[in-house]
């Protein structure tokens, strides 16, 4: 299993996420929208759609952000009763029918969910394993819990690129690394700690290539990590700057700006 980050208590730390992170929509639209370009192109609200088919009843996007994945599986399946959730008050407001909850204590009654989903969002969580439980004792029998991450080798080139320019801005060969959200709960670590509630995890890859010509889908994305600027060890704007600076570069020697992407869906019973 991988190694506490050194960020870990940031990307735990519940009221920078209510707000700074996550009281709106904007980052995670910018995060979400760098996949637009990424070839092959994975729908995974689709992915989730599909693994509901003999799911009945109730089913709860538990930190549904800004509600992308509820509102496809609303308009795909009206027979189920979706409840959105989320720790951010901001988010929520633009979620129809969403309430403000923590995965690690549910407001749900004990087996009353044909389904739960955990998209993106267990790293986030201070204690995954007691999050994991709630998201098993929710479950009618035969439910599943949709969870979803990246793999440690997930997007390394803008890891790469972060501390490249951050060393161009500190005056250093390499500056100090950025956050890294998913490193708390990667996919290879994944069915391991899911394993201590569900007894069947299996594991959807959806690798892929993001290939831009214009550096500023990369740029929005490091960007969305401003809630987290003040520990980065750099100043944040003159790294962004600086990283557009060298994203222009490699296109216009290369042709293009290209990010290798692994991340995955496991479907837990």
């Amino acid at each position: 299993m991988t190694s506490q980050p050194p960020h870990d208590r940031l990307v735990t730390d519940r009221s920078l996420l209510a707000t700074k992170a996550y009281g709106t929509g904007q980052h995670l639209a910018a995060r979400q929208s760098l996949y637009r370009w990424q070839t092959p192109s994975h729908d995974l609200p689709g992915i989730v759609v599909d693994e509901l088919a003999d799911v009945r009843g109730v089913v709860a996007d538990v930190g549904c952000g800004n509600g992308k994945f509820v509102a496809r599986v609303r308009n795909d399946r009206p027979d189920l009763d979706v409840l959105p959730m989320d720790v951010s008050h901001g988010i929520v407001g633009a979620v129809s029918g969403a309430v403000v909850a923590d995965v690690q204590q549910l407001p749900v009654s004990n087996g009353s969910l044909g389904a739960v989903f955990a998209l993106h969002m267990l790293y986030h969580v201070e204690d995954q394993v007691r999050a994991i439980r709630e998201l098993g004792r929710v479950l009618a029998p035969g439910g599943i819990a949709i969870v979803s991450t990246n793999s440690r080798t997930d997007k390394l080139e803008l890891e790469h690129l972060w501390r490249q320019a951050a060393g161009d801005v500190l005056g250093v060969q390499e500056g100090p690394a950025r956050v890294q959200l998913s490193a708390r709960f990667t996919l290879e670590d994944a069915p391991t700690i899911l394993g201590s509630v569900f007894g069947e995890i299996r594991t959807i890859p959806l690798p892929g290539v993001i290939e831009v010509t214009d550096a500023a889908p990369i740029i929005a994305h490091l960007a969305s990590y401003e809630a987290w600027a003040d520990e980065m060890g750099v100043p944040f704007r003159e790294t962004i700057e600086r990283a557009r600076d060298r994203v222009n570069e490699t296109i216009r020697t290369a042709g293009a700006f290209r990010v290798t992407c692994l991340g995955g869906m496991l479907v837990c019973r």
